[in-house]
């Protein structure tokens, strides 16, 4: 019997592997696919172009050269984008095969980072300037993606290290590559540098044979990364980010304000996203761990802070996937240099580290009880299916005394995912948020509102803005 029920595990183990690699797979070929979705996008304009009249055309005569511009800037984001993937080191065996494997999941859209425009999400994978990764073994959002990418929770532990210890595996950066290389050359195996020199990808997961028909709106999330790197990683994204992480950073200065060098105290912050705000409390004096869902997020994330050699050292270009509500063609096409700080060279606190998975499961175990001095979430509570599930967790890992700090709005991400009977999403006013979190033991010390943007083009015609809640709370102590 004993043997069976091994042998049952063992069975069970290799299917949830093998519906890890096949989503994992699915997230890169997303990535991949990214070029020639991009492409199609400009055919249809060009179509729609060569459909007015001769009187009409004269009228754009720029048109054909900014067609070509924007093959230019998708080919850019194109290099950033397989660079990227070259570093990154699968957990798993990407070459197994999962043909047979069936993810019911998979349909399911993985919520995450990217609200209203977009939607936020990951495996315990801590980032690191090193690129090295530590593994240990527990519990595992642009659209707040729910993958199946850790179905069988695992983290992974990847340690950001100071400048000095810091080894970058990645060499140089791609700059601008001026020849406008074909799409398919961008993401082929074979890839050029900013010199004209090629390269081949070291890794047998990205060929060819191993991608998978991806529909559009996983190509969709990709655009949300590149959206999303400019909040985090850019100065033009410096804004938003005083709007959301600056009251974080001054609150918590302030509720900590003789931080011990020798025992910092502790930091989690879930739906880290692409890790800045994490980075930044480390900065502050803080053991900071993010935590993020979405392996879209992880594999930019760990990239921007394992293998920045530079400030600058990369050029995008986030806003050319929508012509509408443009002020102008340079508007569109502008260039946005990334990072706008050397993360390795940023000041962090030792134990810096970002941790992939679902909240819910990393978080919901024995060992993370009364771990935490405090806990951050940013354009996060909303995220989940039960919220009254995070606030309960929230309250079991803070120590007592401890502050939870919460920034953003309740958009809900999966209010909307009708005709799903397994699934669930309980929409509470900010009222009840806050009665369900006073009954999980919190006080309620400070709470404003904000106004602030998600990842919103600043030279865009529509601003989506946020009325924000901004609240400390702390958990009571136990009275004797």
């Amino acid at each position: 019997m004993e043997i069976e029920e091994d042998e049952e595990r063992r069975r069970q183990r290799k299917l949830e592997e093998a519906l890890e690699v096949k989503s994992l797979r699915r997230i890169i070929s997303a990535y991949l696919n990214y070029p020639e979705a991009a492409e199609e996008d400009v055919r249809r304009y060009e179509k729609s172009f060569k459909k007015l009249p001769p009187a009409h055309k004269a009228l754009l005569p720029h048109y054909p050269s900014k067609f070509q511009n924007l093959r230019r800037c998708i080919s850019l984001n194109s290099y950033f984008i397989f660079t990227m993937l070259q570093a990154f080191e699968p957990p798993l065996d990407m070459s197994q095969d999962v043909d047979g494997c069936k993810d019911p999941h998979l349909e399911n859209f993985e919520h995450g980072h990217c609200h209203s425009e977009e939607r936020n999400a990951s495996s315990c994978q801590s980032a690191s300037t090193s690129g090295r990764m530590c593994c240990s073994n527990h519990a595992q959002a642009c659209s707040q993606e729910k993958s199946n990418i850790m179905s069988n929770p695992t983290t992974e532990l990847q340690e950001v290290k100071s400048e000095q210890q810091h080894e970058p595996i990645f060499g140089s950066g791609a700059g601008e590559v001026e020849n406008n290389n074909e799409i398919a050359e961008c993401c082929s195996n074979d890839v050029a540098d900013s010199n004209g020199n090629a390269f081949s990808s070291p890794h047998d997961w990205l060929d060819p044979s191993l991608q998978l028909n991806v529909p559009l709106v996983d190509v969709d999330k990709v655009r949300c990364i590149i959206r999303n790197i400019v909040r985090d990683w850019a100065a033009e994204g410096e804004k938003e980010r005083n709007q959301c992480y600056k009251p974080i950073l001054e609150e918590l200065d302030a509720q900590f304000p003789n931080r011990s060098k020798e025992s910092p105290p502790a930091c989690l912050v879930p739906g880290a996203g692409l890790g800045r705000l994490a980075l930044e409390i480390s900065c502050l004096g803080f053991i900071s761990q993010g935590n993020e869902f979405s392996y879209y997020m992880m594999i930019c994330s760990s990239f921007i802070l394992n293998h920045t050699e530079t400030t600058g050292q990369w050029t995008i270009y986030p806003w050319i996937h929508s012509n509408c509500n443009s002020l102008s063609d340079n508007d569109q096409l502008r260039p946005v240099s990334i990072p706008d700080i050397h993360p390795a060279s940023a000041g962090i606190t030792e134990g810096f580290s970002m941790c992939g998975g679902d909240f819910v499961e990393v978080y919901n175990d024995s060992s993370q009880i009364g771990v935490w001095d405090a806990v951050v979430t940013c354009f996060f509570i909303d995220t989940a299916h039960n919220i009254i599930e995070y606030i309960e967790i929230i309250s079991r890992i803070l120590k007592e005394g401890g502050v939870w700090i919460n920034f953003g709005p309740l958009l809900y991400h999966f209010a909307d995912m009708y005709g799903q009977e397994d699934d669930m999403s309980i929409e509470l006013s900010l009222e009840d948020v806050k009665k369900i979190a006073f009954h999980y033991g919190f006080e309620l010390e400070k709470e404003q509102t904000i106004e602030t943007t998600y990842t919103t083009n600043p030279r865009s015609m529509m601003q989506n803005h946020y009325h924000a809640a901004f609240w400390t709370m702390r958990k009571k102590r136990t009275t004797t």
